[in-house]
């Protein structure tokens, strides 16, 4: 957690940051589809 807390100011968003800290944790979430499938 502290190796990604010292590298996150290369991040520019908030939302870059957070999905850098997910990745590295393992759980990294699924975004939101675009389309529906039957």
């Amino acid at each position: 957690m502290k190796l990604i807390t010292r590298k996150s100011y290369g991040f520019r968003t908030q939302n870059a940051y957070e999905t850098a800290l997910y990745h590295n944790l393992g759980d990294l979430p699924f975004p939101e589809s675009t389309h529906r499938f039957c």
